[in-house]
């Protein structure tokens, strides 16, 4: 079995910041990407970031200049450091992996259970 648990949303005003985070356990050989996608009221679900296993990262346009992934690889966690959030940040986040399970078990991608945020005044 394999679980990836997020956590750091919240409410936070405009211009402020948020941390999450997600970390990857269970039957795991490696993680080949993990990443962020985001689903706002009334828009489709989007890719905000990815970091790959060997460091690549890419962001959403709208997002470049104030976002940064980073990944902890002995912890298999991965985070999302958002600065100068605004209110076109508020959205369901979810954490995404590619991941080679253990046992030969093959590649599969897992979602986190997703975590609000909310920026508001």
């Amino acid at each position: 079995q394999v679980q990836l648990v997020e956590s750091g949303g919240g409410l936070v005003q405009p211009g402020g910041s948020l941390r999450l985070s997600c970390a990857a356990s269970g039957a795991i050989f490696s993680i080949n990407a993990m990443g962020w996608y985001r689903q706002g009221p009334g828009k489709q679900r989007e890719l905000v970031a990815a970091i790959t296993s060997g460091g690549s990262t890419n962001y959403a346009d709208s997002v470049k200049g104030r976002f940064t992934i980073s990944r902890d690889n002995a912890k298999m966690t991965v985070y999302l450091q958002m600065n100068s959030l605004n209110p076109e940040d508020t959205a369901v986040y979810y954490c995404y992996a590619d991941i080679n399970r253990s046992n030969s078990l093959g590649r599969m991608d897992y979602w986190g259970q997703g975590t609000q945020v909310t920026v508001s005044s």
